[in-house]
């Protein structure tokens, strides 16, 4: 049995130890359990930590594997959900007062079906009120804290799902994306994070922001496994009307195929000259786009829409869906949502019908120069996920949202996969950033590419740790 420490251990190796009998799926909870007890005190990325329905999932798995019933991939490994997805008998605040006893009664989609593969839950991340408008500091639990330095943010809004993955308290987490809320914590705590393709994974019983910009994927420490949880929730959701009809994805069977032969556009364009964009990241990228095409690749410059009628056209859409999504609650108890959520919230009400069916109609326009114009040339993007580092705590304003630098906005509005992939450190010790975006259902390419990145910046300085998260 190798003698790396559990939290360590791949998806892939973990599933291999149990089969063989070298580790059992109660060993590593427990393991996870107490790494969670001794670590999440300063980081704050667990609501709740559901003990007792780890433990006896783990025992269940152990069972299971034991007779001979093998579940799959996810089979005894822990996860955990962020805390806007339904969960049967366990509480589902969305970070928010106006749903802290909120008990439902049902799982969402997504939770039903790992619980189904075999997973071993092991409790509810801390996010964003509703998904929108934090870190704040007046809501029912703290906000969550960056592994890589404490004074910094996670970004949002599946802070808790970066932080935990990042800090080894679970491997995989899920998160949800309306305006890059997958990639942008994955950006900031260096930890993968895929928006999958609009419409691949059921969003049914994940609480909504904006229907029409929702997408449900991973925050993983790895390619591999981001594919493997990938794997276990995706498919066909008849009850879930953005659901898309595809055929079963083997995410994993091209990852090590490499990039030789892809043709990867550079977009620079959509960040040349972009506010808050750092050196250091043009420096990553560029850097990559080398590393790529020394690998065969064939690194290509591209010209994309302006980054600024993407975001645009999205927060008009977001905010308009979200402020429907709230409009009882925003007018009968104002008070009961946090200062942030509702400052941001409110301005979807002063949105007209006209510029709604605009941003729509702006938004058919953009994902036809996307798809047709950009990604018919190339197999993927290469482009910035977040433009410079986590920002400090210090640094955000309390009363007033944050203007985080993360040019993830474009691919919601266009429903493409896109992957947030650690891109090395910056000087201060805090993650750099890059992302690879594919055409639609074209998820696994995209993770292929992603998986290269991985090899690529394997000695990029992302094996290092706080010395605060030593085991």
């Amino acid at each position: 049995m190798s003698t790396k420490p559990l939290e360590e251990y791949s998806i892939a190796e973990a599933g291999c130890a149990l089969r063989a009998g070298s580790l059992t799926s109660l060993n590593l909870t427990q393991h996870l359990l107490g790494r969670i007890a001794q670590l999440d005190g300063a980081l704050h990325s667990f609501i709740l930590v559901t003990v007792e329905r780890a433990l006896e999932d783990a025992a269940r798995a152990d069972e299971e594997l034991a007779a001979g019933r093998d579940r799959g991939a996810m089979h005894g490994i822990p996860y955990a959900l962020k805390d806007i997805y339904d969960t049967a008998g366990i509480t589902t605040t969305c970070h928010s007062k106006l749903l802290v006893d909120n008990v439902p009664a049902q799982d969402s989609v997504v939770a039903a079906k790992l619980a189904a593969a075999g997973g071993v839950l092991l409790g509810k991340l801390a996010t964003h009120e509703f998904a929108l408008g934090g870190p704040s500091f007046d809501l029912p639990f703290p906000p969550a804290r960056n592994p890589w330095n404490t004074e910094h943010i996670t970004g949002g809004s599946s802070s808790g799902s970066g932080a935990a993955v990042a800090a080894g308290l679970v491997r995989t987490a899920m998160g949800s994306d309306t305006g890059g809320s997958i990639r942008g914590p994955a950006a900031y705590c260096g930890t993968v994070g895929l928006k999958p393709t609009y419409g691949l994974v059921s969003r049914r019983g994940v609480f909504p922001l904006s229907y029409t910009l929702d997408h449900c994927g991973p925050l993983s420490a790895s390619v591999e496994d981001a594919a493997i949880t990938m794997e276990a929730i995706l498919g066909h959701d008849p009850a879930d009307p953005a659901s898309a009809q595809t055929l079963p994805m083997d995410l994993r069977a091209d990852l090590e195929k490499g990039v030789e032969g892809l043709r990867i556009g550079l977009p620079r364009n959509l960040y040349r000259g972009a506010e808050g964009l750092s050196p250091e990241t043009v420096a990553a990228l560029d850097r990559l786009a080398a590393e790529l095409e020394a690998r065969g690749a064939i690194v290509e410059e591209v010209t994309m829409p302006d980054f600024a009628l993407f975001n645009a056209c999205g927060r008009v859409i977001l905010l308009s869906e979200a402020f429907a999504i709230h409009e009882e609650n925003l007018r009968s108890r104002p008070l009961d949502y946090g200062e942030l959520f509702l400052m941001r919230t409110v301005i979807g009400g002063t949105i007209s019908a006209a510029d709604y069916m605009q941003a729509q109609r702006l938004r058919r326009e953009l994902s036809v120069a996307v798809n047709r114009d950009v990604l018919r040339r190339c197999d993927v993007l290469l482009t910035a996920c977040a433009l410079d580092v986590a920002p400090s705590f210090a640094s955000v304003p309390r009363t007033m949202p944050l203007n985080t630098p993360i040019q993830s906005m474009p691919f919601n509005v266009t429903g493409n996969p896109a992957l947030s992939m650690p891109a090395g450190l910056a000087a201060c010790g805090l993650p750099l950033s890059a992302q690879v975006v594919g055409r639609p259902f074209e998820d696994g390419l995209v993770l292929r590419v992603g998986r290269s990145i991985e090899q690529i910046t394997a000695g990029w300085g992302m094996a290092t740790r706080p010395a605060a998260l030593a085991a």
